[in-house]
């Protein structure tokens, strides 16, 4: 198979799969190695198709129409993280990224997409399994993420929600 239609097929479960897809799963697939999947992401990315690479794989980021985003401020320690992640998908919401305001580098964001339990899970246990540290320890506990909500209502339960736990910072309505 050439690399252009692999490609086509590459976009093709992207655009009709809602889950991610991890490079090891789309390299055996295609029966090519990793490095051509690395490859033929960029590709896809310089065509100008939104692709991301998260925790669970890369997927297609599709607009939702109608949802609402915001961005929070938020500290906590490294205990609660996992509480802070599943009130937020509890409650309806999903967490798109993590940031934090770095003394060298600047801005640093890591991609989450982060929609379920299960996904929280995963995630936690990656941290976990791998012995790394979440970017907010840089900071103190310090960071935001951009969240996202179906609509207004579940978005500001989720604000009072971490509110009331906490977690916020400087947050108004």
């Amino acid at each position: 198979m050439k690399g252009e239609e692999r490609r086509g097929k590459i976009l093709y479960l992207f655009k009709n799969h809602q889950s991610p897809f991890k490079g090891g799963e789309l390299s055996t697939q295609f029966d090519v190695s990793r490095q051509v999947i690395v490859q033929d992401i960029a590709l896809l990315r310089a065509e100008g198709n939104d692709i991301i690479a998260t925790p669970q794989g890369y997927m297609l980021i599709s607009p939702n129409p109608g949802s609402v985003k915001r961005v929070i401020a938020v500290r906590h320690n490294e205990v609660d993280m996992e509480d802070e992640l599943k009130t937020i998908v509890n409650m309806g919401g999903r967490v798109l990224d993590v940031t934090i305001e770095h003394k060298i580098y600047g801005e640093i964001t890591g991609r989450l997409q982060l929609k379920s339990l299960f996904d929280v899970e995963q995630f936690m246990k990656k941290i976990n399994n791998e012995g790394a540290k979440p970017l907010s320890q840089l900071t103190k506990g310090v960071h935001i993420h951009k969240i996202e909500a179906d609509d207004k209502e579940i978005m500001e339960r989720i604000i009072q929600a971490l509110g009331e736990k906490g977690y916020l910072i400087n947050q108004e309505g």
